[in-house]
């Protein structure tokens, strides 16, 4: 909805800057951290499992045949992301995130704690594992809305200068789930033993996905409409009464796609980068220690496990360091580091020595954190309040559908070539969408949500705000003298040479 022109050139003065309450902003990131954790919770689960459900799901196929099915079951639910993002991302611009968000881990988290109840291939034949693909796509409809919905969420709470640190904390939320999952998994490995964690023991990690969702559901019910969408409210009312305001006004999905292309290609590069980056290390290697590398799982996995420990402190700390230094400094420096070093780290990885299989790993774990310490500050940024769900489900839902190919073409390029380095060769090529991708986007820390008004820590803050405002304009008041005078003293110099244009 434009504002009108009135509006538009108001000078901006205390009142127009948002205070957001500390309290307030807490508890949306938490409730939105803890969705995240949930997912990838998940996530985390089911790719250090890949061995043992391809047992229980496709007992008949070969050992890598086994795998490359667990894997491409994960894979498959991807295709019906975007359609996923694609509902829940006009229904959360139009009538709220925090009532889109609540819905989206109601149906994750029964989704996922219904694969733990499926039965095995030996019990009901095909029903298993068409029955694990449901369960799987019912997860990648609601994943299609949450991701997206929680950055906004995040972003949408929290003050200009600190957005990159708060937003940081969401994939903290997705690194802490990971976590949990992977090591889940080798705790109940190790307690019932192979036999009994092949048997049942597998189902326990889905089970707790139940619990989850039943605290993630209370805290985000608890949370109010977000401040930059009830502003956006507020003004449609102003604006144009007749309209109700639990239905502010939407583009339709032709007028995003024509008016915000720009940006929405700028979200594919990044979600690409990033996620074909985090699915190769946290979803994929764990498969690749053990079935490619010939490490026994629990060793591969506490690897992996010790790598994401380290993530989880760097984590913050990017999303901090972008408050001072800016977003694009990262994903330019990080999809270098990518394209240089993927091919060193996987020489490092399969060299057979652990302290350089560790090292390979960190480095490409670094490398992720530079990504995902910036991603959900940037990407809401990019977007308008009235599509900003909208415009960021449908393209981060596009791009995830992409890179959730990882694990699945990793596997089975390795396999087909017999080349362990294919999944080097993998990041190289993304790594060249990152650097384009960084150039061409805008830096957006430090700078209110697109179309949205300043938003502040406190008076303090926002009186700074307003000072940096107006200086902001003095300058470009003396610019403009200057180049008015120059233009005065260039038009001097014609007259004095051609005195006839007097």
């Amino acid at each position: 909805m434009k504002k009108s022109k009135k509006t538009r050139n108001r000078p901006l003065n205390i009142n127009d800057i948002t205070i957001i309450d500390d309290s307030k902003l807490k508890k949306a990131i938490t409730a939105a951290a803890l969705g995240n954790a949930m997912e990838w919770f998940d996530f985390g689960v089911y790719g250090f499992l890949a061995y043992v459900l391809g047992q229980v799901f496709f007992p008949s196929a070969s050992p890598s045949v086994q795998m490359v099915a667990a894997l491409a079951t994960f894979s498959v639910p991807f295709l019906i992301r975007p359609l996923g993002g694609l509902v829940f991302g006009m229904l959360g611009d139009r009538f709220g995130r925090q009532k889109i968000l609540s819905i989206t881990i109601v149906i994750m988290a029964l989704s996922t704690f219904c694969i733990g109840l499926i039965p095995s291939y030996a019990t009901i034949g095909i029903w298993a594992p068409i029955l694990l693909l449901l369960a799987k796509l019912a997860q990648g409809f609601s994943v299609g809305g949450e991701y997206s919905g929680a950055a906004i969420f995040v972003a949408e709470y929290s003050p200009d200068r600190k957005r990159g640190f708060m937003a940081s904390w969401l994939d903290f939320g997705s690194i802490a789930g990971f976590l949990l999952g992977a090591g889940l998994v080798v705790l109940l490995s190790s307690l019932f033993g192979d036999e009994q964690f092949h048997d049942w023991g597998w189902r326990i990690p889905f089970f707790l996905a139940l619990p989850l969702g039943f605290i993630g559901l209370y805290l985000r019910h608890a949370l109010e409409e977000t401040p930059a969408f009830q502003q956006h409210v507020d003004n449609m009312e102003k604006t144009q009464p007749e309209n109700s305001v639990d239905q502010p006004a939407t583009l339709s999905l032709k007028e995003i796609f024509t008016k915000y292309w720009q940006s929405l290609s700028i979200c594919v590069g990044l979600v690409i980068v990033t996620n074909v980056t985090y699915y190769m290390l946290l979803t994929y290697m764990p498969s690749y220690l053990s079935h490619n590398l010939h490490y026994s799982t629990d060793h591969g996995v506490l690897i992996i496990i010790a790598i994401m420990v380290g993530m989880l402190f760097v984590q913050p700390f990017i999303g901090l360091l972008s408050d001072r230094i800016g977003r694009k400094p990262f994903i330019i420096g990080g999809s270098t580091c990518l394209f240089i070093f993927a091919y060193p780290a996987f020489l490092m990885i399969t060299s057979d020595i652990i302290a350089l299989i560790f090292l390979g790993l960190l480095i490409i774990a670094v490398i992720l954190n530079c990504f995902i310490g910036v991603m959900a500050s940037i990407l809401p940024a990019i977007f308008p309040t009235n599509v900003r769900y909208s415009a960021l489900a449908i393209s981060f839902n596009i791009s995830v559908l992409i890179a959730g190919l990882t694990p699945t073409a990793a596997a089975w390029l390795v396999e087909e070539s017999g080349n362990l380095y294919m999944p080097a060769f993998y990041l190289m090529v993304v790594a060249v969408i990152g650097i384009i991708t960084g150039f061409k986007m805008k830096e957006t820390a430090n700078k209110p949500l697109r179309g949205a008004t300043p938003a502040a820590s406190d008076r303090s803050e926002a009186k700074e705000i307003l000072s940096e405002h107006f200086n902001h304009i003095e300058q470009k008041v003396e610019d403009i003298e200057s180049q008015i005078d120059q233009l005065q003293k260039q038009r001097q110099n014609l007259i004095d040479q051609h005195p006839k244009l007097d």
